[in-house]
């Protein structure tokens, strides 16, 4: 059905959020992976080839923001991440660790934010083999 598809992990601690995001995601012929935030701790799911990752600023997991994007770079170290927030502008302690930023509520900048940085993430990986 969506095997070959982009896959895209999303994360967030609200239920509703997720399943908007994965529907607006695969609208966009993305294959989205819903991984549900719980305040007991962050579970990330075994999934293989994980290409992107969007990721909500605001989760209520017992982990910082950072500390969340440091546990994505060590299980998804290839996949950008795209950060969704309340905020106006891209928060200062996470700024390392991102690759865009959206503010929530703008599901056109959503899937531009995403489908270029998989673009420019499949540029990267051609290059790499290419000079190996």
């Amino acid at each position: 059905m969506m095997s070959g598809l982009p896959i895209v992990l999303i994360l967030d601690d609200d239920l509703d959020h997720l399943k908007i995001y994965g529907w607006i995601l695969e609208r966009a012929e993305l294959r989205s992976v819903p991984c549900l935030v719980k305040r007991r701790g962050l579970e990330l799911p075994k999934v293989d080839s994980v290409e992107l990752v969007v990721l909500d600023y605001a989760l209520h997991c017992g982990a910082t923001p950072v500390e969340v994007a440091e546990r994505l770079r060590e299980e998804y170290p290839q996949a950008p991440i795209v950060l969704l927030s309340d905020v106006n502008e891209l928060p200062e302690d996470i700024e390392p660790y991102v690759q865009a930023f959206v503010r929530k509520g703008n599901p056109e900048e959503l899937v531009a934010r995403v489908t270029a940085q998989l673009s420019v993430a499949q540029n990267e990986r051609m290059q790499s083999v290419e000079g190996q």
